[in-house]
């Protein structure tokens, strides 16, 4: 048994590839393992050829994942913007599972990465001895993806340095790298390129120069439109992170994640779902992402400690971490929001006394 805590996708669905890729006799790209059109189906669920099922793993807009398919079909490099929790990345990856079998080859950008962390590293007791040699130097993933002709995933793009993005110019421009020190380049592969995921709300965020920008297509992953969409997005990932830590998921999940989705909701739209109410909005994102954190801790906490019962007294101290991250203005934020809307709704009696005691 694999004791991995979670495996890249491209093995966690690995039968639903395999099927697709049997039964795909459609033109591929350079370098690609399935053709678009299987690499859609993949993403927004269907059947396999031979009938297979495939689940979906965007549930969202259709054209917004042809246009990600399209682009990286292209020499232009792909960049998912969007608010925190907009699947962003979990697209990214299972974009580089699809099309490519491998998606590892990942750049995590923070503040502190630099060039070398992009471009290549040294081994600097091979250095030292060697001086500059090919053996000295230690390939970075976009250099690996470069040499092999793969996707690299650069996640959140904008947490680096501008002058450490604008070290990528050169390789989506030119499809090369500079190598200085040992009078050479590399040149990438067919089959080559970058996906990169950016977030547009966000603190602590570098933004894009106007050269970088346009060497990228852009597609703008929202939050879900309506309710039903939202409700159907976190039912599937709540039941799949449940099935994988072992989690009783009890009957009433559906009702509970609704009532959770509706505080959401309101809170990020600034009014009630009827209109009648306006409301003040908290600082943070309130995504569909931390939804699902906030339903698969109270997964936890009903199986661990509350004999598997799920309810708003499980529920309220993941709710009021994911709505207040400022102690003063969110605080009063939910508070007004208690007082005025939820204390009038008999049906959320329960979140209405839970959410005052945790706060």
């Amino acid at each position: 048994m694999n004791a991995a805590i979670r495996l890249p996708v491209e093995q966690a669905y690995a039968s639903e590839l395999q099927a697709l890729a049997s039964g795909d006799d459609r033109q591929k790209p350079a370098g690609w393992s399935l053709s678009p059109q299987a690499v859609l189906t993949y993403l927004l669920g269907g059947k396999a050829g031979d009938g297979t099922p495939v689940t979906p793993k965007y549930v969202g807009r259709r054209r917004l994942m042809e246009t990600a398919v399209a682009t990286l079909a292209t020499d232009r490099a792909l960049l998912l913007l969007g608010v925190p929790g907009t699947a962003k990345s979990w697209v990214s990856e299972h974009l580089a599972a699809a099309i490519m079998g491998d998606s590892t080859l990942i750049v995590q950008c923070t503040a502190g990465t630099d060039e070398n962390q992009i471009r290549y590293g040294w081994n600097y007791a091979q250095l030292l001895a060697k001086g500059p040699s090919q053996e000295a130097l230690v390939p970075t993933p976009l250099y690996r993806a470069m040499q092999t002709g793969k996707l690299c995933r650069l996640e959140e793009l904008t947490r680096m340095g501008s002058d450490v993005q604008d070290t990528l110019i050169t390789v989506l421009s030119e499809k090369m790298m500079p190598i200085p020190e040992l009078n050479t380049s590399i040149y990438a592969q067919r089959g080559f390129n970058i996906i990169a995921t950016a977030n547009s709300r966000d603190k602590g965020v570098n933004e894009l120069s106007s050269a970088l920008k346009r060497r990228f297509n852009v597609v703008v992953l929202p939050l879900p439109e309506d309710m039903a969409e939202e409700v159907a997005i976190v039912s599937k990932r709540v039941d799949e992170m449940a099935g994988g830590l072992d989690l009783p998921v009890p009957k009433n999940v559906g009702d509970e994640i609704a009532r959770v989705l509706t505080i959401f909701r309101e809170l990020r739209a600034g009014a009630t779902a009827d209109g009648k109410v306006t409301l003040k909005t908290p600082s943070g994102s309130l995504s569909t992402a931390e939804a699902i954190a906030t339903m698969v801790g109270g997964l936890s906490q009903a199986a661990w400690f509350d004999s598997g019962k799920l309810g708003a007294e499980g529920l309220a101290a993941s709710l009021v971490g994911a709505i207040v991250k400022d102690p003063v203005q969110d605080k009063a934020v939910l508070e007004e929001y208690l007082e005025t809307v939820l204390k009038k709704r008999p049906d959320y009696a329960g979140y209405y006394a839970a959410l005052n005691a945790a706060i």
